[in-house]
């Protein structure tokens, strides 16, 4: 028997990404040495101290029993204590958190929980491919708003198209933002507090690597802003600041409105997280020796930063500098699509880089670089793109 896909599968957006990394798999395949900065998967362990509390957890067989559906009141209390503690915000456990197995649950699942079909929320772009996901299993519309080079990759919400603002009841940001390596600012929240005021918008702000800040820049919680959790939430993932991508734990944070309707869906599609993850989960946030891993983590992030962008600029190749995350956004040359670029890059050099169609078509004019090889491979892929003599050499 053959069974149909549901025609909410089939209005599911394509993951473009899946065809870079068969790309990149059929020339290693084929005896290439490649050099992937197409993806953007930590390459860094998980921190010892992290594993070794997961370890003690799964052996407690209270832990072999379902978790309470919302959660572990106690993870609940270590990430308010983690917010009050980094960014003086205070957080009601009981109401303002609700955890989630990764941020992408909760960025996915938040149009089904808070939205009816039509209506509309706003993305950026370029952003976060999966954010598309959310609209598509939410039936419900999205308009994007462009971040550009200009602006710092920020909105400019003085030109701002009203109407769609007006329109729109949930609004997406990220920050520092996957890809383009910017910054948001105090300022800047302050702004989005009052430009949701304003016209009646949600905001989710997408805070996955918050803990990534270069050259010394301590990145703002969106919920320091006066009023934010008047108007929106948080959500904040293990993945990046304590290299636990695999493990699937983050946190929601913010307007009780929100938090409740998060936990009230996932009572119907989870069973919460292992409760041994959300125990390792409490050592990450509460153990004095994260401080020092994610410095460690930040200045290795800095160092690639640094060596690729001293590389690229030596061969004309400019970068827009960031001041966080994993990545770094680089023009590509005229004649190409980021696509072509893309290609060309993996066929005669042997260097995969992440096309910007993929993050929406505003990013159609740059390729992102994943800071997640060593930098001695980060210079010999540059070395490598040299060698196809495409841009003007030698500043």
């Amino acid at each position: 028997m053959i069974f149909e896909q549901s025609q909410l599968l089939n209005t599911l957006p394509n993951q473009f990404f899946a065809n870079l990394v068969k790309k990149v798999n059929q020339k290693i395949a084929a005896g290439n040495d490649v050099i992937n900065l197409g993806q953007g998967n930590p390459d860094q362990p998980t921190f010892e101290y992290i594993v070794k509390a997961m370890q003690q957890a799964t052996a407690k067989p209270i832990n072999h029993k379902y978790s309470p559906f919302s959660g572990l009141a106690s993870l609940k209390q270590a990430a308010a204590d983690f917010y009050q503690e980094h960014y003086n915000v205070e957080v009601n456990p009981e109401t303002e958190v609700a955890i989630l197995g990764g941020s992408k649950t909760g960025l996915v699942e938040l149009p089904w929980a808070l939205m009816n079909p039509g209506e509309t929320m706003l993305l950026p772009d370029p952003g976060y491919p999966d954010y598309l996901s959310g609209a598509a299993l939410g039936k419900v519309n999205y308009e994007t708003f462009p971040l550009l080079e200009e602006n710092n990759f920020l909105p400019d919400y003085d030109s701002f198209d009203t109407q769609k603002a007006d329109q729109a009841k949930f609004m997406y940001l990220n920050y520092p933002n996957n890809p383009t390596g910017a910054a948001a600012t105090p300022d800047f929240y302050q702004k989005t507090v009052d430009f949701a005021r304003k016209h009646q918008l949600g905001i989710v702000s997408d805070f996955a690597y918050g803990a990534l800040g270069f050259d010394g820049y301590q990145n703002p919680s969106f919920l320091q802003a006066a009023g934010a959790k008047d108007v929106g939430i948080e959500i904040y993932t293990f993945s990046k600041t304590f290299n636990m991508a695999g493990w699937r734990l983050a946190f929601a944070i913010g307007n009780p409105t929100i938090i409740s309707a998060l936990n009230l869906i996932q009572d119907h599609l989870f069973v919460s997280v292992f409760p041994a993850i959300q125990e390792a989960g409490i050592t990450a946030l509460t153990s004095s020796q994260g401080t020092e891993e994610i410095q460690q983590l930040v200045g290795l992030y800095q160092k690639r930063r640094d060596a690729f962008i001293e590389a690229a600029l030596k061969i004309g190749w400019r970068a827009f500098v960031p001041r966080g995350t994993f990545y770094v956004w680089m023009p590509i040359p005229e004649g190409y699509t980021s696509e072509t670029f893309a290609d060309l890059l993996l066929e005669k050099a042997n260097v995969a880089v992440a096309p910007g169609k993929g993050f929406g078509a505003l990013g159609d004019r740059y390729v992102r670089i994943g800071l997640l090889v060593s930098p001695a491979k980060l210079v010999e892929a540059v070395s490598r793109i040299a060698d196809l003599h495409l841009f003007d050499q030698g500043e």
